[in-house]
């Protein structure tokens, strides 16, 4: 999949590079030093025994909930509008939020896999802390703001308590209180309002609101079966928005049609298919929801990202995970990645 990105971003990202930089391959090399980075992470990962992440989830957990804290300091936080989502140490910016979803899984693996007692009895008991830290980071990330990122924090949270044994009832409570508070988001703020609108009504203004959702069914409908041929993108002449992040599947599927973008979607299904069997097969509590809530985070992200680019749910700003450019996403994914294969080598 790594590979598969590159070769995707490749010629979409000679027009940014020209763009912005006066140079055909700035983003191309820049996408190659962060899957370098992320692959010697990964090797490491692999490594390092999965036990290990039980006994500092909650220092990892709060090292990355201090990093979140630093994009609000004035010279440290870097952002785009109102948002600030970045850390910016010289010439290297990272996106805490990324640690965080890795470390949030650590922490939540280890409160839920305590010993001696019944599973009804670890929930109950890890209720508290867990809306104490979840409610922390909720504050944080839509102080960024970033709205998405709170739909992935819920993701991996329902994941983990699935597996762990929680009521099917309780989960769905939990998922409709969250729902309600989206809705409550959605109505504070207007870029939010207008993507659901949007969502319900993708003819309404498509040179304003509706423009980017409309460039990128143009470039999947125009795709048809085979696609254009791969680097023969229309819409990468900057008529899509963020062709190499949030909207790369729209170029996948104008280029390689039907059948790349099928081909991509099939990579993603049997990761979750070997992710849970790893999960399923992990010789303690810790190892079954650590592997279920990687496998459920990189799942539920390119779900949602490909669903949102098609017009099945409303857009939002998450990347696709090992395709879309990004360094912060790249390195942390794929440690997290080399984490499940540590957990895969005790099944």
């Amino acid at each position: 999949m790594v590979a598969f990105g590159l070769v995707i971003i490749a010629n979409p990202s000679i027009v940014l590079s020209q763009e912005n930089f006066k140079e055909s391959y700035y983003f191309l090399k820049h996408q190659g030093l962060n899957v370098l980075l992320g692959l010697i992470f990964f090797f490491i990962a692999q490594r390092i025994y999965y036990k290990h992440w039980q006994k500092f989830a909650f220092f990892l957990l709060i090292s990355s909930i201090a990093l979140l804290i630093l994009v609000f300091i004035p010279g440290l936080g870097y952002g785009s509008g109102q948002a600030r989502r970045w850390i910016i140490l010289g010439p290297f910016s990272f996106q805490p939020f990324e640690l965080v979803k890795l470390t949030f899984i650590f922490y939540l693996a280890a409160l839920l896999s305590k010993k001696g007692r019944n599973n009804q009895q670890i929930i109950k008991e890890s209720l508290i802390p867990f809306l104490v830290t979840a409610g922390i980071i909720t504050f944080l990330i839509l102080s960024q703001p970033d709205f998405s990122a709170l739909i992935i924090l819920i993701a991996i949270a329902l994941t983990i308590y699935f597996l762990a044994g929680m009521n099917i009832s309780y989960l769905l409570a939990f998922a409709g209180l969250a729902l309600v508070g989206f809705l409550v988001l959605i109505k504070m703020a207007a870029y939010r309002m207008n993507r659901l609108i949007v969502y319900l009504h993708p003819e309404m203004d498509p040179r304003g609101i509706g423009y980017q959702i409309n460039q990128a069914l143009l470039a999947i409908g125009s795709g048809g079966l085979f696609g254009l041929g791969l680097g023969h993108s229309i819409q990468k002449w900057r008529y899509l928005p963020e062709p190499i992040g949030d909207s790369v599947f729209a170029i996948i599927a104008e280029e390689l049609g039907l059948i790349g973008a099928a081909f991509l979607v099939a990579l993603f299904v049997l990761l979750a298919w070997r992710g849970l069997k790893i999960a399923r097969q992990a010789p303690d509590r810790f190892g079954l929801l650590l592997a279920g809530g990687i496998t459920g985070w990189l799942f539920f992200q390119a779900f949602i990202n490909v669903a949102a680019i098609s017009g099945l749910v409303p857009l939002t700003g998450l990347p696709l995970p090992l395709i879309s450019y990004g360094g912060s996403a790249m390195v942390v994914s794929l440690t997290a990645l080399g984490v499940l294969v540590n957990v895969s080598k005790y099944t």
